[in-house]
């Protein structure tokens, strides 16, 4: 950690130097961008180059409001916004994860993403480097301190007497904060208006806001600042945190977009508005932000992704059978979630129970003596599974074969041979599931199709393993991100 003193007493001239070969400089790098995009279409310029591709891709932060795991499900109040707008836009959403909260708008800016989706306030200094979407909601900024550790014992004069009521009161004293943050110009600013020193003591940009609070909840620290929504959340699952100091007025908190993207600009700020206006809208902030009681069920949990590297109560068992028919557990994980998440009580209107859904003959073929209990069940669903994967030899892609196993698992077998089958006739590929065999099982809902005489088995909802296949390897997706 460093220790910067503020003082306003001293002026510093700053000295800026322009080299006669910038515009050569710029044009060569604007080039070397525009080649960039090119060779690997990492670099958006604007709306336009996102539809066309279908990718949204979004730069976030991994913390207990914007985006984790909880026992299985993907989560967080900028990560159910971003599933909306992707939603509206007819893309799909590839959430990165940023490990440093100073990067943010760096990364923005060098094309890594399109799009920043994080709690940024707006700032002067910040506006300079990106653009601002309609902001998401107002909040000020409050000073988080400790109470005595005993103050539960204490008189209520005490613990008063023990703590700072107004601001002035941190001249001469330390605050820690992230560097370059919002937070750091606010206690800068403050300073000079209050005519005197405050020590500051920079934090690393690796350190999220939640961790932060909870280094003051726990001694580590002396003082932070945070956003009185944050601070309030995080309040309510460590009383001894007091919030009641503001320092500063109502400030607007917002994504970012870089100044090139006019289009995605004007309509992430279209869709806001419209969405602001909508009941739903609120419920998701308050899921966040304000519900305690589900914030504390989550921090207290060993299945927050935050506490434990773990999925579910079941990890140790599905990585066992896991590795009996040689699949990353992660992903027989996200195929357990999207069965039963992960209820071994659970049970289907066909009569399908267990973590992995198998029903009564398929279980007494497969010798599950007990469908509830979860380690029988995982046996037999993954011996099923594996001998799914046996039938489908003729598919050299690994991941393309798990693909059509878990079509045939979720509607049969014979089912997806249909689909193959009707392929070939179609001169689809056969062998690759991804935008070949999923779009032909989808026709077998029709009887245009399923009457085709390559078609053994009839009609299908094909939607169902349409979905489901996707599903599963979403989930797994976040989970990868999430656990080692």
């Amino acid at each position: 950690m460093l220790k910067r003193l503020i003082n306003y007493t001293i002026l510093i001239p700053l000295v800026f130097s322009l080299s006669c070969n910038t515009q050569d400089s710029q044009q060569k790098q604007k080039k070397n961008v525009e080649k960039k995009s090119n060779n690997n279409n990492k670099i958006h310029n604007d709306l336009e180059d996102i539809t066309e591709e279908g990718v949204l891709r979004v730069l976030t932060t991994y913390s207990s409001t914007s985006y984790f795991l909880y026992r299985g499900q993907p989560m967080g109040y900028e990560y159910e916004l971003l599933q909306k707008f992707a939603e509206h836009l007819g893309v799909k959403l590839d959430i990165i994860i940023s490990n440093n909260i100073d990067s943010l708008c760096n990364k923005l800016n060098a094309g890594e993403v399109d799009l920043v989706a994080h709690g940024l306030t707006v700032t002067t200094e910040r506006m300079q480097k990106v653009n601002f979407t309609e902001h998401l909601y107002l909040t000020r900024q409050v000073l988080v301190q400790k109470k005595p550790d005993n103050y539960r014992k204490m008189s209520w004069k005490k613990v008063e007497d023990s703590l700072i009521h107004d601001a002035i009161e941190l001249l001469g004293d330390t605050v820690s904060v992230r560097n370059n943050s919002s937070y750091m110009a606010r206690l800068e600013n403050l300073a000079n208006e209050m005519g005197g020193i405050i020590y500051i003591d920079t934090l690393s940009g690796e350190l999220s806001t939640d961790r932060i609070i909870e280094m003051v909840a726990s001694g580590e620290i002396k003082y932070t600042v945070a956003d009185n929504n944050l601070a309030s959340i995080h309040a309510s699952y460590y009383p001894i945190l007091d919030i009641d100091v503001p320092i500063s007025f109502s400030q607007r908190v917002a994504w970012a977009v870089r100044k090139n993207s006019p289009q995605l600009e004007a309509a992430l700020n279209e869709w806001l508005r419209a969405f602001k206006k909508e009941t739903l809208f609120y419920i998701i902030y308050n899921k966040y932000f304000k519900n305690e009681r589900g914030f504390r069920n989550r921090e207290q949990s060993d299945y927050l992704s935050l506490n434990k590297n773990q999925i579910s109560k079941y990890d140790d068992l599905i990585k066992k059978y896991a590795v009996e028919i040689d699949w990353d557990w992660r992903l027989l994980s996200a195929l357990i979630y999207k069965e039963s998440r992960f209820n071994p009580k659970a049970s289907s209107w066909a009569g399908a129970n267990g973590l992995m859904q198998i029903m009564p003959v398929t279980a007494k073929q497969l010798g599950v003596e007990n469908r509830a209990d979860p380690e029988d069940n995982l046996k037999g669903g993954t011996k099923f599974l594996k001998i799914l994967w046996d039938r489908f030899e003729d598919i050299e892609d690994s991941t393309q074969r798990i693909k059509f196993s878990m079509a045939a698992f979720n509607c049969g077998y014979n089912h997806v041979v249909d689909a193959r089958n009707l392929a070939k006739v179609e001169n689809i590929d056969p062998n690759v599931w991804d935008n070949n065999v999923e779009d032909v099982i989808l026709k077998l809902s029709y009887r245009k199709y399923y009457t085709n005489p390559v078609v053994k088995y009839g009609y299908v909802r094909g939607r169902e393993p349409y979905n489901y296949v996707r599903g599963i390897f979403e989930s797994y997706e976040h989970y990868k991100q999430f656990i080692d």
